[in-house]
């Protein structure tokens, strides 16, 4: 990694868009450190899918408190290692907040979500993964998760609404925004390679991205 390429990558987007994956290889493509989210020890979150509005809260709140305490151990792995790969950003339990709490329940959880965002870092630089709520539903039922079972189009319109104007809106880091509709970064290598390379690249600003090829040129 040269000095101007980005040390924390963070990679964004709905549900069951490819994050983990995305993360995953472009880890180990890179031989940068790994930082996934810990989703699955939510306690909540069984109890969530069954009944999203009377658990929403401690759903909420354990997912800020856990993302909290996960980037301030990034904190102490930077003296570690060159570059981190994660597949979550901490603005995103905002999000999901902003579409799952009441407006009380919201007004609290913002009082705390601002306390603690003071000692979160911003990364380097974000990918947004975007995909549309067909994309997305065809890929949540091919990975046929129980937990995910409750998920409906509406909860992923909604989330794709708030997700799509958040980053409108972003300029804490610079932005890569990717529609992998028709992307495949794990069985399609050319895509992975393309987009390394777009990684490699100065950033600013916000880019519209497409990987070259039969897809696209490039970035847009």
């Amino acid at each position: 990694m040269t000095a101007d390429q980005p040390h924390h990558i963070a990679i964004e987007g709905v549900i069951g868009v490819g994050k983990t994956s995305l993360a995953k290889r472009l880890a180990e493509r890179l031989e940068a450190g790994l930082l996934l989210e810990e989703a699955a020890d939510n306690p909540f979150l069984n109890d969530f899918y069954r009944d999203r509005k009377r658990f929403a809260l401690p759903t909420q709140i354990f997912f800020l408190l856990a993302r909290y305490q996960q980037q301030q151990r990034l904190v102490e792995r930077d003296l570690f290692v060159r570059q981190i790969i994660s597949d979550y950003m901490f603005e995103k339990d905002v999000l999901f907040a902003s579409v799952n709490l009441a407006e009380r329940e919201l007004a609290l959880y913002h009082k705390m979500a601002e306390v603690l965002k003071r000692d979160v870092a911003n990364p380097d630089l974000v990918l947004y993964l975007q995909a549309s709520t067909p994309v997305l539903m065809g890929r949540i039922r091919k990975r046929s998760r129980p937990i995910e079972k409750g998920i409906d189009n509406d909860y992923i319109d909604a989330l794709n609404e708030a997700y799509n104007s958040f980053f409108f809106h972003y300029n804490e880091a610079p932005l890569l925004v990717i529609n992998t509709d028709k992307i495949d970064f794990v069985s399609r290598p050319e895509h992975l390679d393309d987009l390394v390379e777009q990684i490699k690249k100065p950033h600013s600003g916000t880019v519209y991205y497409s990987p070259a090829g039969d897809l696209g040129t490039g970035a847009l």
